[in-house]
């Protein structure tokens, strides 16, 4: 059983979905359920309608799931489990307050110590509990020996108890903390199998040190994927435009494209441009790099100029949003245009009022003459028919045909256009 577990706090950042994306591929192979769980108790930090973007874009990416949970209404398990630990003795009543817990950081900073919870609290008597009317946390009991974890991608990992330390588990607002209610929620939904971001690497010895705390004893395993880095080499911040799947989307770069790139990212695949479907054929999370994976947008622009290409035509005119069969001009003009964006800019150009320039006298003559020529398959034809019925030739005719045809005076050759605006010449005749 797999899962993504993503929080409603903001865009959906590539490397969340490079994990949801591969999470979904080993479910497939695996014939396995594949979970959807917001993890939304982080009430401050939540961002209303994010939960439905989330869904929305998944669903562009062809991930569908079996499963689907909202955190938060699992508050009372986790408040179940809180209270089974405390009575069992595993976890306790934290009363410290934030002022004291900092003065003792501070303290450790100073004598540049890492701080860790030094028991002040552990060892209350049940009447000192009672009795005590300050607000108080609920702390996991550090475990008593090293927490070892495979990892797929980073093999075997090891945590000492002292790096573990007395966690909180449960807030002063009786609220779970993160690792709290992630590993119960794994728990109770048959997770078998944590496929995540590296920087959750810190994270997972506390969760196996809640499941076997609650005497959970079904084995976990675990891959943590590699930080992508932006193209200067630093960790990829969330603040960086790019790093955000709505604004790739909304730039033009088709989900396929994204998918594709995200999988080639520290990856040894058999071929370059593949569908999502054709990935899960042949991906194997053993052979992803424990080394960081540089993002490079002009890598990612080239990928998506071949997955322009093999849209079919009424996918890609869905695409461009137009009720002409435009997909082959669209196709030919990925040869200056990478996005979906772009292509629509040039074929509005194309298909828009023409500025004629200087050429206006020259443009009016080709006008005239392009709605009598017949439409010819090849484009020497076409040519030498437009010449003697304009009586133009030389640049007095090659640059108002070429502003008549596309708007611009530069651009792909001609006779390599002409094949794909053939059907529309005097469509756009009558529109110059």
């Amino acid at each position: 059983m797999y899962r993504f577990a993503p929080s409603p706090t903001g865009d959906m950042h590539i490397g969340n979905l490079r994990a949801a994306i591969i999470n979904y591929i080993c479910s497939r192979q695996e014939k396995t359920n594949f979970i959807l769980r917001i993890e939304d108790t982080d009430k401050a930090r939540n961002i209303a309608g994010k939960e439905e973007e989330i869904k929305e874009i998944l669903k562009l990416f062809g991930i569908s799931w079996q499963h689907y949970y909202i955190q938060s209404e699992n508050l009372k398990f986790h408040r179940q489990m809180a209270l089974k630990l405390v009575s069992e003795k595993k976890a306790f009543a934290c009363f410290c307050t934030e002022e004291e817990l900092n003065t003792k950081k501070e303290e450790a900073k100073r004598q540049n110590k890492p701080y860790r919870y030094d028991g002040t609290c552990e060892n209350l008597e049940n009447i000192q509990v009672l009795e005590n009317e300050k607000p108080f946390v609920i702390r996991l009991k550090k475990p008593k020996d090293a927490m070892k974890f495979k990892d797929f991608i980073k093999g075997e990992l090891c945590f000492e108890p002292e790096n573990i330390d007395s966690f909180v588990i449960m807030r002063a607002d009786k609220t779970p903390t993160y690792n709290f209610a992630c590993a119960v929620d794994d728990m109770l939904e048959g997770v078998t199998c944590i496929i995540r971001g590296e920087d959750h690497v810190s994270n997972t010895p506390k969760q196996e040190h809640i499941r076997a705390s609650l005497d959970y004893e079904k084995p976990m395993n675990y891959a943590h994927l590699p930080i992508i880095l932006n193209e200067e080499g630093v960790k990829m911040s969330k603040r960086e435009a790019h790093s955000s799947v709505k604004w790739l989307l909304e730039r033009g770069i088709l989900p396929s494209a994204i998918a594709n790139y995200l999988l080639l990212l520290g990856n040894k695949t058999p071929c370059e441009i593949f569908t999502l479907e054709e990935a899960i054929a042949w991906f194997d999370l053993k052979k992803l790099s424990k080394a960081p994976a540089r993002f490079d947008l002009k890598k990612l622009l080239q990928i998506n100029r071949e997955h322009i290409k093999k849209l079919d035509d009424e996918s890609l005119n869905a695409y461009l949003k137009t009720d002409k069969n435009l997909a082959s001009l669209a196709k030919f003009y990925t040869q200056e245009a990478s996005t979906l964006i772009e292509l629509k800019e040039k074929l509005d150009t194309i298909f828009s009022k023409k500025d004629f320039n200087e050429f206006e006298k020259e443009c009016a003559i080709l006008k005239e003459a392009l709605e009598k020529c017949e439409s010819r398959e090849s484009y020497d034809e076409f040519k030498q028919d437009l010449m003697q019925l304009s009586g133009l030739k030389g640049k007095s005719f090659f640059m108002p045909l070429r502003i008549l045809l596309t708007g611009s005076i530069h651009g792909p050759e001609l006779n390599e256009l002409y094949p794909h605006l053939k059907p529309f010449i005097k469509e756009l005749a009558r529109k110059a």
